[in-house]
C-alpha cells in the first residue's frame, strides 16, 4: 500500500516535476542561454539549425546522396497519390518511414501521415480565428514562462521576439482555446517546437492536435491518466522481454514514472540526438505508440542490459543516471533505429498487455479512467477512420463503389409444391395469380440462360 501511495503521488506531481526537468540540459539538442555569448566559431549552426551543434556533417552510416535522391523521388510519387498509396501500398509507406523520411520532404509527409491535412482542409479558418483570439491569462502566463526553455540553442528560438518563440506561443495558445478542458501541458512545448522546425504554424497546430487526440489521448490533460496506464504496460513488457533488468529496477526502487514520462510525453525530443529524434518521429507517425515502447525498451537495454552495467548502478540515483547517460555512439540514428525495429513487440502484443493492465489498474477518484480505445495505431488507422467518417458524412467518394441493393421484400422459404391432383400449369395459376401468357413451354430445361432472371 505504501508503494502504491508513492506511485500515485509521483503520478499526481508529474506535470510539475516535468517542468523542472525541462530546464536541464542534455547533450543532443539543448544548451544554456549563456553559451550563446561564446566565441564566434561556436555560434555556427549545424544542418538542423542548432548553434554549435555536432551535426554539421552526416554521421557514420548516413545514406549517400544518390540513395537520398531515390528516396525523395519515391516519397514524391507516393504523396502525389496519397489516398491510393495508403489504400493499396501502406506496407511500402511503413518501410520507407522506417528508413527515414528525407529531410526535404518531412514538411510534406508528416501532415499526411497523421491526417492533419484533412482537418486543415475541413476547417480552413479555425486556426486563424484561434490565433487572433485572446488567450486565457492563466495559460498565457505559463506558456510565456516556458518559451525560452524550448531548444534555446536552436536558431529559431534564440530571440524572445523571433518568429520561433512567437510562433510557438501562438500554436500553444491556439490549442488551449481549441481544447479548453485540456489546457496546456509543459511537455507540449518540445513537441510543438519540433513541429515548428519543419512546418508553418497552422500545419504545426493541426499536427499537434492529431498527436494529442489520436496518437496519445489522455497524455496531456490535467490528469495524465494514459501515462499512468502506459507506465504499467511498460513495466509488464520489461518483465517479459528483459526480466533481469526489470528485477534490478525493482530492487533499487526505480519505477517507470521516474523516467518514462519525459520520454513518452516529449516523444524523446529531449532524450536522443536530434537526427535520431527525427527518425523516431518518422516511425511514430507511421506506426503509432508502439514505436515509443520499442524505443524505451531499447534505451533500457542499452543502459542496463549487461551484468556489469547493473553492478555499476547499486542505487536509485546511479540507475537513473545510467538511463540518462547512454554513450552517443550507441544512439546514432542508423544503428539505434535498427535495434528499435528489431524489438519483439507487435501491435497485437501491445494491445493484449494494455487490456491486461487496464483490468488490474486500481480505480482512481481524482480523474477519468484511461481510454486506450481512443488511441489509433498509426497512419493507416487514422486514414481508415477519416475515410469512414467521410463516407458517413455523404462526401462523394473518389473511388467508385459497388452498391448491391437488397430485395424489396424477403422471399418466403421455398416449399415442396403440392401437385397431387393438380397440373403444373394449374399450380402456377393458383400460387402466383393470373395464368402465364405467351406460348407454352414444353419443358423447363428449354429456358435459355439469357431468359433466366435473378
Amino acid at each position: 500500500m505504501q508503494q502504491e501511495a508513492v506511485t500515485l503521488g509521483v503520478c499526481d506531481s508529474m506535470a510539475q516535476s516535468l517542468g523542472e526537468d525541462l530546464v536541464q540540459d542534455d547533450s543532443s539538442s539543448l544548451g544554456s542561454d549563456s553559451e550563446l555569448s561564446g566565441p564566434g566559431p561556436y555560434r555556427q549552426a549545424d544542418r538542423y539549425g542548432f548553434i554549435g551543434g555536432s551535426s554539421a556533417e552526416p554521421g557514420p552510416g548516413h545514406p549517400p546522396a544518390d540513395l537520398i535522391r531515390q528516396r525523395e523521388m519515391k516519397w514524391v510519387e507516393m504523396t502525389s497519390h496519397w489516398e491510393k498509396t495508403m489504400s493499396r501500398r501502406y506496407k511500402k509507406v511503413k518501410m520507407q518511414c522506417r528508413k527515414g523520411i528525407p529531410s526535404a520532404l518531412r514538411a510534406r509527409c508528416w501532415p499526411l501521415l497523421c491526417g492533419a491535412h484533412v482537418y486543415q482542409e475541413n476547417s480552413p479558418d479555425t486556426y486563424q480565428e484561434l490565433a487572433k483570439a485572446p488567450g486565457d491569462p492563466q495559460w498565457m502566463e505559463t506558456i510565456s514562462r516556458d518559451l525560452h526553455r524550448q531548444f534555446p540553442l536552436h536558431e529559431m528560438f534564440v530571440s524572445p521576439q523571433g518568429h520561433g518563440q512567437q510562433g510557438l506561443l501562438q500554436v500553444l495558445k491556439a490549442y488551449t482555446l481549441y481544447r479548453p478542458e485540456q489546457g496546456y501541458c509543459q511537455a507540449q512545448g518540445p513537441v510543438a517546437a519540433v513541429l515548428l522546425m519543419h512546418l508553418p504554424p497552422e500545419e504545426a497546430f493541426w499536427c499537434l492536435v492529431q498527436i494529442c487526440e489520436l496518437y496519445l489521448p489522455g497524455y496531456y490533460g490535467p490528469h495524465m491518466e494514459s501515462v499512468r496506464l502506459d507506465a504499467e504496460v511498460f513495466m509488464a513488457l520489461l518483465r517479459r522481454l528483459l526480466p533481469r533488468v526489470h528485477k534490478h529496477l525493482q530492487q533499487v526502487g526505480v519505477g517507470p514514472l521516474l523516467y518514462l514520462p519525459e520520454w513518452f510525453l516529449c516523444l524523446f525530443a529531449r532524450s536522443l540526438p536530434f537526427p535520431t529524434v527525427l527518425r523516431v518521429w518518422d516511425a511514430f507517425l507511421s506506426e503509432g505508440v508502439k514505436v515509443l515502447f520499442r524505443v524505451g525498451l531499447t534505451l533500457v537495454r542499452l543502459a542496463l542490459g549487461t551484468a556489469e552495467q547493473r553492478l555499476a548502478c547499486p542505487g536509485l540515483l546511479e540507475t537513473l543516471g545510467a538511463l540518462r547517460a547512454i554513450p552517443p555512439a550507441q544512439l546514432q540514428e542508423e544503428v539505434f533505429m535498427s535495434q528499435v525495429h528489431s524489438v519483439a513487440l507487435s501491435e497485437q502484443d501491445l494491445q493484449r498487455e494494455i487490456k491486461a493492465q487496464l483490468a488490474q489498474l486500481p480505480e482512481s477518484t481524482s480523474g477519468p479512467p484511461p481510454r486506450p480505445k481512443a488511441r489509433l495505431a498509426g497512419a493507416r488507422a487514422i486514414f481508415e477512420a477519416q475515410q469512414l467518417a467521410r463516407a458517413r458524412g455523404g462526401a462523394r467518394p473518389e473511388v467508385p463503389r459497388i452498391v448491391v441493393q437488397p430485395p424489396d421484400e424477403p422471399r418466403p422459404p421455398r416449399r415442396k409444391p403440392q401437385t397431387r391432383g393438380k397440373t403444373f400449369h394449374g399450380f402456377l395459376t393458383w400460387s402466383k395469380g393470373p395464368p402465364m401468357t405467351g406460348p407454352p413451354r414444353s419443358h423447363r430445361s428449354s429456358t435459355s440462360f439469357s431468359d433466366t432472371r435473378f
